[in-house]
């Protein structure tokens, strides 16, 4: 099983930029617990702190698509140190900020979000440049799973700090973290010559899962990715299935708060985030192309177990005899958003996969956002149970689209050689075509040498 992940990061480069790109995002989920403390340590009120907290990722979700576009043009290094950079100062100077002046840290926090780090739009985009097939399915579940120690490990370092030396030094540390690791993400870029624009698509290339009567032609040039229904309805299905898991985390949060011990957050949380990481490394070591709807649907179930042992419906002795189940609920996460990246990955033109998975990060900010007032919504009137049931429907929204994304796509069977072949000749039949490999995109610069690997391009 774990012939995927051998062969996966035998190729040059790819674990550097998995490495990096964690590490300048790794401020991303302790921001929100450092800002809502010093906000509220100045004005003594949740909602202010709740407004500066949104502002931030207001600031990040409106320049995604605009920063993805920019890294498609080239010199993704450079905007990567560039946003490190102005975030940092942005970060040191609300942590610097005097308390009477608590208003500024609005329009600041929006400002600073503008240039939060694109680091997981560039590398999510890189993937299909450096891997094809079973190996680019890997890829994308090892990142979706390494991502859940970032949301394991940010709030603990964060929590931590603040605890000890108080949120404004917290905010420091995150700044430099941010720093340090847009430095070295933008350094492992240039090491693997992947700083300079993907090349175009070939004219009539087949994206992998088109079938008969499917739509063949990537998304326009010069037409917004918008107006590409199968990118949309990805870009929909990333905001609910972020959103459901948001709300999720939020009903956790307010168990423990009802049950007046926030120590339970960490336990439960930490639980279900492993689930989800195990069933990531697991799902990246499988052969074959995913079911996308078939770990969306997973994912839906996954919640709605949780239901029946949540109050008002039922009352444990202690939240902990939920914790097997919490774990199993988890499984499916981390491996239907791999499947969704990749998915994404696919059907994206090669020239503007940057551009697709910023709309991509949007998308999820959006859902975020949204998934506070709802999720409060339904725990008020309904208790815990009512806000894990508006996950599950969230998440079951996302799985029923996941159905009409097979039909915008075609069969999920590889097209045949003959039907995939660019208008400037026909494709070799001593060409074999191995199950899952996209027909799109550029064709390999040169191999790297490694055994067993059928697509390896030193760079892009």
């Amino acid at each position: 099983m774990l012939a995927n992940y051998r062969r996966l990061f035998a190729v040059p480069h790819v674990l550097s930029l998995l490495t990096w790109s964690l590490a300048a995002r790794f401020y991303t989920p302790g921001l929100m617990i450092a800002v809502t403390f010093l906000v509220q340590g100045w004005t003594g009120s949740y909602t202010l702190a709740g407004l500066v907290a949104g502002a931030f990722t207001l600031g990040m979700a409106m320049v995604g698509p605009l920063r993805g576009r920019m890294a498609d043009r080239g010199d993704s290094d450079r905007l990567v140190l560039v946003c490190g950079v102005v975030f940092t100062v942005g970060l040191v100077t609300l942590a610097l900020l005097p308390a009477s002046l608590w208003w500024v840290s609005i329009p600041l926090a929006l400002g600073t979000g503008l240039f939060g780090t694109p680091a997981n739009q560039i590398v999510r985009a890189l993937w299909p440049r450096l891997t094809t097939g079973s190996e680019r399915q890997a890829i994308y579940a090892a990142e979706a799973t390494t991502q859940e120690l970032v949301f394991v490990f940010s709030p603990i370092l964060t929590a931590g700090v603040v605890a000890l030396a108080g949120p404004r030094w917290a905010l420091l540390l995150l700044g430099i973290l941010g720093l340090m690791g847009a430095v070295g993400f933008a350094l492992s870029l240039r090491r693997a010559g992947v700083t300079g624009p993907a090349e175009p698509d070939r004219p009539g290339a087949v994206p992998r899962d088109a079938g008969d009567g499917a739509d063949r032609t990537a998304a326009p040039a010069d037409r917004s990715l918008l107006f590409h229904p199968a990118l949309c309805l990805l870009f929909v299905m990333c905001a609910t299935i972020v959103s459901g898991v948001v709300g999720m985390d939020l009903v956790i949060v307010a168990w423990a708060n009802e049950l007046e011990a926030p120590h339970y957050v960490m336990v439960l949380a930490s639980i279900w985030a492993l689930g989800s990481l195990v069933g990531g490394a697991v799902a990246g070591a499988l052969r074959g192309t995913p079911r996308l709807p078939l770990r969306a649907f997973g994912a839906a179930l996954g919640i709605a177990v949780l239901v029946p042992f949540l109050p008002p419906v039922s009352h444990l002795p202690t939240p902990l005899l939920i914790t097997p189940l919490l774990f199993v609920s988890g499984l499916a996460l981390a491996p239907t958003l791999a499947a969704v990246m990749g998915r994404l990955g696919d059907a994206a033109p090669a020239h503007r996969r940057a551009e697709a998975f910023g709309w991509m990060a949007t998308a999820m900010g959006i859902g975020a956002a949204l998934a506070g007032p709802l999720t409060g919504a339904l725990v008020d009137t309904n208790g815990i149970a009512g806000g894990a049931l508006g996950a599950t429907v969230l998440v079951l929204v996302a799985a029923v689209l996941s159905l009409f994304l097979s039909r915008l796509s075609g069969s999920t069977s590889p097209v045949p050689a003959e039907r995939s072949a660019a208008p400037s000749g026909p494709v070799s039949p001593s060409s074999p075509r191995e199950p899952g490999v996209p027909t799109d995109g550029p064709a390999p610069a040169a191999p790297t040498g490694t055994a067993g690997s059928p697509h390896r391009p030193s760079a892009p």
